[in-house]
C-alpha cells in the first residue's frame, strides 16, 4: 500500500503529447493541441481549467517535436502571472505516464490535471475543482453520462452509488459514466504510476492508477449533472462541434470562453495596466477588443 500524501502546495499539469492520428491529415504538422478551436488555440480552454482552479505552477506535457510551437505560444506563463514549465513526452506510452514524467516537477505536491483536448463548461466548476483539492489525501475524477460509454473509461457504482471499478474502454460497459479529463490526485500520484506495468496496449493506463487509488479507499468519483458540458475533440466532427459550441456561447452571452488572460485578470494575477498591453496586439480581432473592454471595467 502506499501511504496517503497530504495534497500541499497544488500544483497543474495540462498533458499535449500525442501524435493526433485520428485527426490526419490535419494534424501532419502540428500538434491537435495547438488547432484552433473556433477563437483561440485548442490548449487555451484547458490551461483555463487549472487558472480557474487558481493554479498558477503549470506544466505542459508535448512532444519534444512541438515543444518549440507551445514555447512561441504561452511562454513561460509570466505575462499571465504565471509560470509555465515544459516537459517532454518521446512517445504517448499512455495517461498515466505523465505523472512519471512529472515527478520532478511536481516536488511531492498535489496535482490537477486536465487532458489538452478536453473542453470543459459549466457553473460551479471552480468551486467543484476547489472541492477536490481541499480533500486532504487521495484523488478526484469527474463522471460525466454520456451515450457511448465504451470509448472511455467506465466507472462502475453499486446500488448505493459507492464506487466498485474504473474499465478503460469496456466492451460492455457497466455504466453510462464515463471518467472525464481531469484527474485530481495526491503527490503519491507518481509513484503510485510508476508501479503499474503497461497494458495489453502497451500503455499506463490511466484506469489502472485510478484503480489503484480505489484499492485503497482514496478515490472520491464525483458525477457532473446537467448543468455541466464536457466535449473532447478527437474526431474531425467533436471539433467542429466543439468550436460551434464556444461560438454559441460567446455570442449569446458576449462572454469569452477558455479566455486566459481574462482569468488572470479576475483572479488578481494581472492589472488593467497589464490586460490593456496583453489586448494591444490583438485589437484587429474581437478577442482584443474583447480584452481592452475587461480591462476598462466593460
Amino acid at each position: 500500500m502506499t501511504a496517503a500524501t497530504p495534497q500541499g502546495p497544488r500544483k497543474g499539469i495540462v498533458l499535449a503529447g500525442g501524435s493526433g492520428t485520428r485527426l490526419y491529415p490535419i494534424t501532419h504538422s502540428i500538434s491537435k493541441q495547438l488547432l484552433p478551436l473556433y477563437d483561440k488555440p485548442m490548449i487555451y480552454y484547458p490551461l483555463s481549467v487549472l487558472m480557474l482552479a487558481g493554479l498558477r505552477e503549470v506544466a505542459i506535457i508535448t512532444t519534444p517535436a512541438d515543444q518549440d510551437q507551445f514555447r512561441r505560444l504561452l511562454g513561460d506563463g509570466g505575462r499571465w502571472g504565471m509560470r509555465i514549465d515544459y516537459i517532454a513526452q518521446p512517445r504517448p506510452d499512455g495517461l498515466a505516464q505523465a505523472y512519471v514524467l512529472a515527478e520532478d516537477f511536481l516536488a511531492g505536491a498535489g496535482s490537477t490535471m486536465v487532458l489538452g483536448d478536453n473542453v470543459f463548461f459549466g457553473h460551479g466548476l471552480p468551486e467543484m475543482l476547489h472541492a477536490a483539492a481541499a480533500r486532504p489525501s487521495g484523488g478526484t475524477v469527474f463522471g460525466y453520462a454520456v451515450r457511448d460509454p465504451e470509448r472511455y473509461g467506465v466507472v462502475a457504482f453499486d446500488a448505493d452509488g459507492r464506487v466498485l471499478s474504473i474499465e478503460e474502454k469496456p466492451e460492455k460497459p457497466k455504466s453510462n459514466f464515463a471518467v472525464t479529463g481531469i484527474y485530481v490526485l495526491d503527490g503519491a500520484a507518481p509513484a503510485r504510476a510508476a508501479t503499474l506495468r503497461p497494458s495489453a496496449r502497451g500503455e499506463l493506463e490511466i484506469a489502472d492508477l485510478l484503480n489503484l487509488y480505489l484499492a485503497e479507499g482514496q478515490l472520491t468519483v464525483e458525477r457532473m449533472g446537467r448543468g455541466y458540458a464536457w466535449l473532447d475533440t478527437g474526431t474531425h466532427a467533436s471539433l467542429l462541434d466543439a468550436g460551434n459550441f464556444v461560438r454559441t456561447i460567446e455570442e449569446r452571452q458576449n462572454l469569452k470562453v477558455g479566455c486566459p488572460e481574462e482569468i488572470a485578470f479576475h483572479q488578481g494575477w494581472i492589472d488593467a495596466s497589464a490586460l490593456r498591453d496583453l489586448a494591444a496586439p490583438y485589437l484587429k480581432t474581437e478577442y482584443g477588443r474583447y480584452l481592452l473592454r475587461i480591462a476598462e471595467g466593460g
